[in-house]
């Protein structure tokens, strides 16, 4: 498997000689991002799913499916994107042929009472003898099985500390974590955030794929 951060919350995977694109919101550098098999939003907010860039990203990538959360497929509809995009649902397989997504989750995490919640579906990313990758989107509530890595939201205005680490111990990830969802964050406050999660997320600790400009990385 190769992934590459492509800024806060997006990755681009290539498994099972597939290309999938998750979350492509507005911190990411979606330049020359092309080949996609398939865009995957986990939900509606715009620093996963930007509409105002979702089209040339798509116009660059024919051929890629479109994967959305239902919610998030009303507001591309809206954007005039509804003839491309697929709901997905939660516990359905995704065959992209060689390389499976499977949509885990339901809402995204709780800001505060005074946002209403949206939908959110993570994914679980699988390919044969290649790691599994799950992308929660915003959510800490999700049950993706067995992963080998877990993308693990470092900062965020849902997200506390404690919280996020005892997501870690509960999903327990067998290759450790790959920090997303990070933009908001200066490099020292990014450093204490992702030493807590590599100190704490497991016994003994657990290991950090850290890719944030380190371009393609196989694992």
């Amino acid at each position: 498997m190769e992934i590459t951060h492509l800024g806060h919350a997006c990755l681009l995977v290539a498994a099972g000689g597939r290309r999938v694109l998750v979350d492509p919101g507005t911190f990411s550098d979606l330049e020359g991002v092309h080949d996609l098999d398939a865009v995957v939003i986990t939900h509606q907010h715009p620093d996963h799913c930007d509409p105002a860039r979702v089209p040339d990203l798509l116009g660059a990538n024919p051929r890629a499916q479109v994967l959305v959360e239902p919610q998030t497929a009303e507001v591309l509809a809206r954007a005039g994107l509804g003839s491309r995009t697929e709901s997905m649902t939660a516990g359905g397989v995704v065959d992209l042929g060689g390389l499976t997504l499977t949509p885990v989750g339901d809402l995204h995490a709780v800001i505060h009472p005074y946002v209403a919640r949206v939908g959110n579906l993570g994914v679980v990313l699988r390919a044969e003898d290649e790691p599994s990758l799950f992308h929660p989107g915003d959510a800490l509530d999700g049950d993706p099985g067995e992963v080998d890595l877990l993308g693990v939201a470092v900062n965020a205005p849902w997200a506390k500390v404690v919280e996020t680490i005892e997501f870690v111990r509960r999903v327990g990830p067998r290759r450790g974590v790959v920090p997303i969802h990070d933009g908001l964050l200066s490099e020292a406050g990014r450093g204490l955030y992702v030493s807590h999660i590599g100190d704490h997320g497991a016994e003994g600790g657990v290991e950090v794929l850290d890719l944030r400009g380190a371009g393609t990385t196989t694992v």
